[in-house]
């Protein structure tokens, strides 16, 4: 069973090049991180969902904040009546983080990316523009913080199961900036379900998820948590990865949290670090 188990095993080797080989840098929080660029991990979503194992990583809080992306929301009501308060940090009085993730996503000067990118994918799935970006210059300095995960493509390819064709989704997705200790394990889960969600709306298989990482950074102050994960690792190894599954979708409006089930998922005990805001 050792492939259902490469997600941690990537993670943590991407974890030792990082402490090993990154650079000490200043950066605009005031905690310094170590820090490498251009870096990517690549993950077979048929091998088992890829929510790590070697720390327990919150699923919940995932799919919350998928689904709030995907309304177009940006204020984080939604997320903390459902008692997720990862973006409480940078939302003002009112709870509005200004045209973030959800905005542009759904609203880029009025095209709804998310829309378009399913159409196209039933329309033209061989097309190379199956892009959805959130890098919108003109609103950067209106946000309240600029997206870390860029940009994302999917790209359709057909292989045979057995007598049938079938299509196959792959997802790359580019982080800018991606803090590996606390941020990257949920954004692996959180593109993973992503294309779980594009693939049940346009009667596809999932297949390849791949990471870009441009600074790619462990913050000096959970260097200590990320050791003990490491050291977890090697010493004990890591579980079968769960399972999703997923209610039969039919529109990406109409989506619930209730619509979206992990199964059989074990992990090593929760690490805490503080975010840096």
């Amino acid at each position: 069973m050792k492939e259902l188990k490469m997600v941690d095993k990537k993670y943590i080797k991407l974890a030792k090049k990082v402490l090993k080989k990154g650079s000490l840098k200043e950066n605009r929080t005031g905690i310094k991180t170590i820090s490498l660029f251009g870096e990517r991990i690549k993950i077979d979503l048929n091998k088992g969902f890829p929510l790590l194992t070697t720390k327990k990583v919150w699923f919940k809080g995932i799919t919350h904040e998928l689904l709030w992306f995907l309304s177009g929301n940006t204020n984080i009501k939604y997320l903390k009546d459902n008692k997720v308060n990862i973006w409480n940090e940078w939302a003002d009085e009112n709870g509005d983080l200004g045209p973030v993730y959800g905005k542009q996503w759904r609203n880029w000067n009025g095209t709804d990316q998310i829309k378009q990118l399913i159409q196209g994918l039933k329309d033209d799935p061989f097309s190379r523009r199956h892009i959805v970006n959130a890098w919108n210059v003109d609103e950067l300095n209106k946000m309240a913080l600029p997206p870390c995960h860029m940009m994302f493509q999917f790209n359709v390819e057909e292989k045979f199961k057995k007598q049938d064709k079938i299509k196959i989704l792959n997802c790359q997705v580019y982080q800018r900036s991606a803090d590996l200790f606390l941020g990257v394990p949920f954004n692996i889960a959180s593109y993973a379900l992503l294309t779980h969600i594009i693939a049940k709306l346009t009667n596809m298989h999932v297949g390849k998820l791949t990471m870009v990482f441009g600074d790619i950074h462990v913050y000096i102050n959970h260097v200590d948590q990320l050791n003990i994960q490491i050291a977890q690792y090697d010493n004990n190894g890591s579980f079968k990865l769960p399972n999703l599954e997923l209610d039969e979708l039919t529109d990406i409006d109409n989506i619930k949290y209730e619509n979206i089930k992990l199964k059989n998922y074990i992990s090593r005990e929760k690490l805490i670090g503080d975010i840096a805001v």
